[in-house]
């Protein structure tokens, strides 16, 4: 399947951190193939090619929340878990029956007495450009 992400993700890099992309920030589709291999439910498209892009990259898989290592994703409650908010107040996944969709809608839990999911009412990709940047943001009002 043609890449439809990877670019943009690395974009991210230098538009972030300030510094050019390298092989290092992202994880190779052969080593992804073993990391995402063991699970046994399809992982969408736009994850993969965000993990081969940003996948290595501390400073953007840890920027505010935390994304789960490949071979550490989940399905949970019908939802497949990719992001921890960094007080665990939170969880951020898609509907299990929507992982063949190559980019889908991103849902949140919140944690608390009664866990409750809402959509975000962004695909991935778009969720992942608009977190980085009020992240980044955020960061920059603070200095």
């Amino acid at each position: 399947m043609p890449e439809m992400f990877v670019d943009k993700f690395r974009a991210l890099v230098p538009k972030y951190l300030d510094r050019t992309w390298t092989e290092d920030d992202g994880i190779s589709y052969d080593e992804l193939e073993g990391l995402l291999g063991e699970h046994k439910f399809q992982v969408p498209q736009a994850l993969v090619e965000f993990y081969h892009a940003l996948g290595g990259c501390e400073d953007l898989m840890e920027a505010h929340d935390f994304f789960f290592d490949p071979d550490e994703l989940e399905i949970e409650d019908g939802y497949l878990l990719f992001l921890d908010e960094m007080d665990e107040e939170a969880n951020w996944g898609f509907k299990s029956e929507h992982l063949d969709v190559p980019d889908p809608i991103v849902w949140i839990r919140t944690n608390g007495p009664k866990p409750r999911w809402q959509s975000e009412e962004a695909t991935f990709s778009e969720f992942v450009f608009d977190m980085f940047e009020w992240v980044f943001e955020d960061e920059e009002e603070e200095d």
